[in-house]
């Protein structure tokens, strides 16, 4: 099951239209443009159209997993008592002073660029559940870091 926010649910159900409504008919219509051109043996444009084709097949099967798997989470039923998933968390790093701004979200919905990391990440697995004033310390590829939650909030 995959928690995630309304937002994140609808922005996979859009691009699943998008992927049925307008890839899907390029890709079919690539294929038929490929094959017109002859000898399908030996036509390299036939064979990577139908390998695209499967490619997105795949991905459309895998969005379709993805949704029906989901559960929206009722933002109106968390607490900022402690870190949970659609948290956003303000953390300072200990040894740097360095303060970051994250919110704890599905992996579908992780965006570094929009201060949004997966609930799977090492940061996030390490501040989960903690309350403001915590010390998380969290083992990432360079080392350990040690980050104090400064706020939550919803």
């Amino acid at each position: 099951m995959a928690y995630m926010s309304k937002e994140g649910y609808e922005n996979l159900m859009a691009e699943l239209k998008r992927l049925e409504e307008i890839e899907r008919p390029k890709a079919s219509a690539a294929i038929a443009e490929a094959r017109d051109k002859g000898d399908l043996s030996e036509n390299f444009e036939y064979e990577s159209a139908k390998e695209a084709q499967a490619h997105l097949e795949d991905k459309i099967n895998q969005l379709k997993r993805t949704i029906a798997d989901a559960k929206i989470v009722d933002t109106s039923r968390l607490s900022a008592d402690a870190v949970q998933i659609l948290s956003k968390v303000e953390l300072t790093n200990l040894a740097t002073g360095q303060q970051m701004k994250y919110t704890i979200v599905s992996e579908q919905e992780a965006n570094l660029r929009e201060g949004k990391i997966s609930i799977t990440t090492p940061i996030a697995q390490g501040i989960l559940n903690k309350k403001v004033g915590d010390t998380a310390e969290i083992q990432v590829p360079r080392g350990t870091i040690k980050l104090r939650i400064d706020s939550i909030s919803i």
